[in-house]
């Protein structure tokens, strides 16, 4: 088999297949489920995307890369999907942006979703606009973890933030040095009421993680808290 650099748009084998959610209040997300090609995952990442009204979607480029390479490189499941009202590659889910409020549904028919498929420990990864949903959300659910890539701390409330202190649940928040919203020593004090969450610095990094070298940065961050035997992730690709 040649070797391939593991790089851009390349896709590793996995089983892809698209999947539709169910919403309480009656709507269909529209989504893909993307496992190990030939063997179960020892874990799942449920993915919640960037802001849909500043073009955020299922397809927005860490979130499809992870879902292209760590079935493969890392033994994990990943699902993604679009919130109400969100349109991407995949495909439009019903409804209407909700600001942050409704998509609370939205996370409740992933997480279900994650249930009824026996998807073992899922890890909320939220980018951005999804950090929002992550925080405000993730307590309500019986999840491994939760990874900020980018966390504005717009929607999510100081006193949301502060609820995590009661849980052991890890709280892994991945900031770049030049974010346009949250840099490092401003998050370190945001998140300073949850004593064991974790404040990781990416050096030269910004809020959209653009270039190969930020890509891989931020599946190997979310790959050490997820599956960290599966660590160093390679760069090329011969099969196995």
């Amino acid at each position: 088999m040649d070797t391939i650099d593991i790089r851009g748009g390349v896709e590793l084998p996995a089983r892809r297949e698209a999947v539709e959610l169910h919403t309480a209040d009656g709507l269909t997300l529209v989504g893909e489920l993307a496992v190990p090609a030939d063997r179960a995952p020892v874990a799942t990442l449920v993915t919640l995307h960037p802001l849909p009204t500043a073009g955020g979607f299922m397809d927005s480029h860490v979130l499809r890369k992870a879902a292209n390479r760590l079935p493969a490189l890392a033994d994990l499941a990943v699902l993604r999907f679009n919130t109400r009202g969100t349109s991407s590659p995949h495909g439009t889910s019903e409804g209407g942006f909700g600001d942050g409020d409704a998509e609370r549904e939205d996370v409740a028919a992933a997480m279900a979703f994650v249930t009824k498929r026996d998807l073992p420990a899922p890890w909320l990864v939220g980018w951005s606009f999804g950090t929002e949903l992550a925080l405000k959300y993730g307590l309500d659910y019986d999840i491994s973890g939760a990874i900020l890539l980018s966390p504005p701390l717009h929607r999510a409330t100081d006193e949301e933030v502060a609820g995590w202190a009661g849980s052991d649940v890890p709280l892994i928040a991945v900031i770049p040095e030049f974010d346009d919203f949250l840099r490092p020593e401003e998050a370190r004090e945001r998140f300073a009421s949850v004593p064991h969450a974790r404040v990781i610095d990416v050096a030269g990094g910004k809020h959209l993680w653009v270039g190969e070298n930020l890509t891989r940065r931020v599946l190997t961050e979310i790959v050490a808290a997820v599956n960290p035997n599966a660590l160093p992730l390679p760069i090329q690709w011969t099969g196995r």
